[in-house]
């Protein structure tokens, strides 16, 4: 499916599932979600971390909500399944789609602006650099017998201004190797917006449609 739509899908059903309270569709989409990741062959351990941690904030979220005793079970059921779905429609779209597809596909078929595409593409491949600098600052730190934790704004302070020095390079060499923004660009890999991809974006979101007005009451 093409990335973009893929996108648009999964955050439109996230809204919906949002404002209601049919816990069925829940479901549906947990079995579906969890149907892709394992063909899409995801490790066992991403998959047991992806289950983990919902199930530990859902399950403190309804028992808050059971020691008050003011929610229904079926408002609680609700609240339970909707975390799942938030994160296993989240761990179908990161585990499907490579980051580089949907730049591009943002770019040619959602037509956004190439310096938003390549910033984003830049981001996401900076993420490696910058857990690393966050690594080195806080070895140097404890050198000088300092030591940094996780909530110091001392470290995030440095490593914000080591990646203000990266972004200007980062133009700098985009600027060298000829990019000039606005204008007119070819593409290494065109990324095609078939007729099939908007049947699975509109059937998609006509079953979630109808598995609401189902389940409403």
């Amino acid at each position: 499916m093409n990335p973009t739509l893929k996108l648009a899908v999964i955050v439109l059903i996230a809204l919906e599932v949002s404002f209601t309270q049919v816990w069925t569709v829940n479901v549906a989409l947990i079995v579906v979600g969890l149907v892709i990741l394992l063909l899409a062959h995801i490790r066992l351990r991403t998959l047991l971390w992806l289950t983990a941690v919902p199930l530990f904030f859902a399950g403190a979220l309804v028992w808050s909500l059971m020691l008050r005793g003011n929610a229904s079970p079926h408002f609680l059921i609700v609240l339970f399944t909707r975390m799942f779905v938030y994160v296993y429609l989240g761990a179908t779209f990161t585990q499907t789609t490579a980051p580089l597809d949907l730049t591009r596909s943002l770019e040619q078929n959602a037509k956004l602006p190439s310096k938003f595409a390549y910033g984003f593409l830049a981001a996401f491949n900076l993420f490696p650099k910058i857990r690393a600098e966050v690594a080195t600052v806080r070895a140097a730190a404890l050198m000088r017998g300092q030591v940094l934790h996780v909530w110091s704004p001392q470290l995030y302070f440095k490593v914000i201004l080591t990646a203000m020095t990266w972004s200007e390079q980062l133009a700098d060499a985009m600027t060298s190797h000829g990019y000039v923004e606005g204008a007119p660009r070819t593409y290494a890999l065109t990324i095609p917006l078939r007729s099939r991809d908007w049947v699975y974006f509109v059937g998609s979101l006509a079953l979630v449609q109808v598995g609401l007005c189902l389940g409403l009451p």
